[in-house]
């Protein structure tokens, strides 16, 4: 068994939502687990001025209640592995006493500082923390999402954040890339040959991403009208989806081998040049007692914001060509799903054999973890087809504990793996394809569709498919 990494995670916004209902909770799991080192620290860091037993208190109250099975004496080691400064992201001083905590262990073997901020504060507080000393090579600096709004303003992080540290030190973090049942996806492709043969043009006739909510953006309005569901998910969780399931077989596991084959499938997207057809956006209207979106908390009555996003893309390489790839997301939608699904093309059907029943593969991401295959089988006392489905439930496949998203990527950083991070060059692509759909969409006088309150969504969606003789997963029989 590889040797645990002795460390300190500097946590910036450590009394704020993400910290407390994420993270925290996510390396409590990871202690209770014996997965830390036991010397490992977790340092606080946020202008509010508590004590160290002020924010204990407060993880207490608003940590405790996100974690299960909780058990009194793992938590109480685990509060001995905290710590907590007041730190003023403009004032250098800080940062000072900030490296003399963290210098206090000088044998710790990676010092991970993870900015759950606001992303103005990201260069302000990479240069102070350079000018501390906090850059040396063991120090891993982990940046949350939303990276930009644009490509100019992903572009612009990206080089502010570059001016201190090495590429190798930056762990752009996008929560999709825990999560089993995407990871499960390579192996799934490629360690098996039942797949892999038919993965492509001769034998797919579509393929669809789909993440679905059936909440609303709750008290969230205020962040969520200036951001919209394109830059909340497709830019980010779908565009990982897409490339995970497009992507080229890699020359290894390493980093930067996986990492490569995933930005040669952004950079064969087509451009988007029709957008009003092949990038549809929606926005929840009231229904059956639910509120339209323009109701919500802090949401202007007016807001053209899309909470509902539906793309025809493509991808032009010899694997791809010709195969449209749909993907969509939206709030207030009737179920809550994340899935792929790849469509195959019928056999043919001449009469004399069987009558074609359509292939397809459902990988799901949540709520459950599944690969669902449709097959024809033969139906009881009759010599007719009939489809049936053979299920692989992932959770009892791979039997043993199975970290949440966070938890798994927390780890990950704390080892030095970069493989389920995003590499700059991944980033900028996805934001080069899908800037100009934001930029037509401010120009443009169409307002979104309106779709009802826990419904399938934007009706154009479904009419966007039907050109090409496809539906909708729900709408499959």
């Amino acid at each position: 068994m590889k040797p645990q990494t002795n460390f300190d995670l500097v946590l910036f916004g450590a009394t704020g939502d993400l910290a407390m209902r994420k993270l925290l909770p996510a390396l409590y799991q990871a202690h209770a687990a014996g997965l830390l080192h036991p010397q490992g620290r977790i340092l606080g860091v946020s202008r509010s001025k508590f004590s160290r037993e002020e924010f204990l208190a407060k993880v207490g109250r608003d940590s405790k209640i996100h974690i299960k099975n909780i058990e009194d004496a793992a938590w109480a080691q685990f509060e001995q592995r905290i710590d907590y400064l007041s730190l003023d992201v403009g004032e250098a001083a800080d940062f000072s006493a900030l490296a003399d905590k963290v210098n206090q262990r000088p044998d710790t073997d990676a010092v991970v500082v993870y900015l759950s901020t606001a992303p103005k504060f990201f260069a302000p507080a990479c240069e102070k923390l350079a000018a501390a000393g906090l850059n040396a090579p063991k120090v891993r600096i982990v940046l949350e999402k939303p990276l930009g709004t644009d490509l100019a303003s992903c572009r612009k992080i990206n080089e502010d954040v570059a001016a201190y540290f090495q590429e190798n030190q930056i762990y752009r973090i996008d929560h999709y890339l825990g999560k089993e049942g995407l990871q499960n996806l390579l192996p799934l492709r490629f360690g098996n040959s039942l797949f892999e043969p038919l993965w492509n043009k001769d034998y797919i006739q579509s393929v669809q991403i789909t993440i679905a909510e059936t909440l609303g953006v709750e008290e969230r309005g205020e962040f969520y009208d200036i951001t919209g569901a394109l830059r909340d998910m497709v830019q980010n969780h779908i565009v990982q989806m897409l490339c995970f399931t497009a992507m080229e077989r890699p020359k290894s596991l390493a980093a930067d081998d996986v990492r490569d084959e995933k930005l040669k499938v952004i950079q064969s997207l087509k451009p988007l040049n029709d957008i009003d057809k092949q990038a549809i956006r929606g926005q929840y209207a009231p229904s059956a007692g639910l509120n339209g979106y323009a109701q919500e908390h802090k949401v202007p009555v007016d807001s053209r914001t899309e909470t509902y996003v539906a793309i025809k893309a493509e991808i032009d390489n010899p694997r791809w060509a010709g195969v449209p790839f749909y993907l969509r997301t939206g709030k207030r939608l009737a179920g809550r799903t994340a899935e792929i699904v790849l469509n195959f093309k019928p056999q043919p059907d001449d009469g004399k054999l069987y009558a074609a029943v359509p292939n397809r593969i459902v990988i799901s991401l949540q709520p459950q973890e599944t690969v669902r295959v449709r097959l024809a089988v033969k139906a009881v006392g009759s010599d007719r087809t009939v489809p049936a489905e053979m299920v692989l439930d992932l959770a009892q496949a791979a039997a043993g504990r199975r970290a949440e998203a966070y938890e798994l990527l927390l780890r990950e950083v704390i080892d030095g793996r970069l493989n389920l991070f995003n590499r700059r060059d991944e980033l900028e692509a996805a934001w080069a394809w899908l800037t100009p759909v934001l930029e037509h969409w401010a120009a443009s006088p169409v307002p979104p569709h309106l779709y009802p309150a826990g419904s399938h969504g934007v009706e154009a969606a479904r009419a966007m498919l039907a050109e090409n003789g496809d539906l909708w997963l729900e709408e499959q029989d």
